[in-house]
């Protein structure tokens, strides 16, 4: 017992560790830019935002963290043959794998979307490979549901596969809509520090963002990304909007936290909706 709180407090720390860093360099990088935030760095408003902030995506990680495992364990899910539901595929960011959607399954189920899935995108593969794997998965899903079109919904890495699926893989006539939560689509200043090949695609003017940026976006798809201000990963943070789509901006959240956030939830939902005739 004593073995497994010592490994939860490592795991703690490294996590606390991770998001007061990446909120140092972010806060780093904003004051430079913006010298007047030099002047109200003290101001009690401020402090207890910047406090509530780092706490906030710090236990939001743990948990996403602790939920790891869930992802390993393989499962059948059940396609969507009850009412002809649009199916929601959710792509996961680097890192992580398909147990972070937990809270935000649960949540958009309790808004009316049933036909929820998620697949792993393990980081050692390449780009390519794993926009395959979603290829699979969407094929797989219209077949066994008995639609042309099912949604996308990316966090992070998982958006920007999202993208190269739909504007560079053939992807566009099999999606209805696609949503790219807090994603790097301008890359990201903090990308050296990631650990795995795969974050080099995200480095701001790297080959795969210029090909990307170069693509007609898809006429047919709906596509929205959702933009977090305080995102302490996407640096800097205007880097996850995208041109020529439907951009929503958020606040007061991390980059793990927009998982969890009722705003970013429903920001999803709105997304995904059918809009009105």
């Amino acid at each position: 017992m004593c073995i497994l709180f010592a490994i939860l407090e490592l795991l703690f720390g490294i996590v606390a560790a991770v998001v007061i860093l990446s909120y140092a360099i972010a806060w780093y990088e904003y004051a430079n830019r913006e010298p007047v935030l030099m002047q109200e760095r003290f101001v009690p408003g401020r402090l207890w935002f910047a406090a509530k902030l780092i706490t906030t995506e710090t236990l939001l990680l743990f948990v996403t963290v602790l939920l790891h495992p869930l992802g390993w364990f393989s499962f059948k899910e059940k396609p969507a043959t009850d009412g002809g539901d649009t199916p929601v595929l959710l792509l996961h960011g680097l890192f992580h794998n398909r147990a972070c959607w937990l809270w935000a399954r649960f949540r958009l189920r309790n808004r009316g979307y049933k036909a929820l899935y998620a697949i792993n995108l393990p980081p050692w593969y390449d780009v390519e490979r794993l926009t395959e794997r979603v290829s699979k998965k969407v094929d797989e899903l219209r077949h066994s549901s008995g639609v042309d079109k099912i949604h996308l919904v990316g966090h992070s890495m998982g958006g920007m596969i999202a993208r190269n699926y739909i504007q560079l893989r053939g992807g566009e006539q099999k999606v209805e809509a696609c949503v790219l939560l807090s994603c790097p689509n301008g890359g990201s200043k903090l990308v050296p520090f990631a650990l795995t090949p795969l974050g080099k695609h995200l480095l701001p003017g790297s080959e795969f963002l210029q090909r990307l940026a170069a693509a007609p976006l898809p006429t047919e798809v709906r596509l929205t990304a959702i933009v977090n201000r305080h995102d302490n990963m996407i640096l800097p943070f205007e880097n996850g909007r995208l041109a020529g789509v439907r951009n929503i901006e958020l606040t007061g959240m991390g980059h793990a936290s927009v998982l969890y956030r009722s705003r970013a939830i429903e920001a999803i939902a709105q997304s995904i909706r059918e809009p009105e005739p």
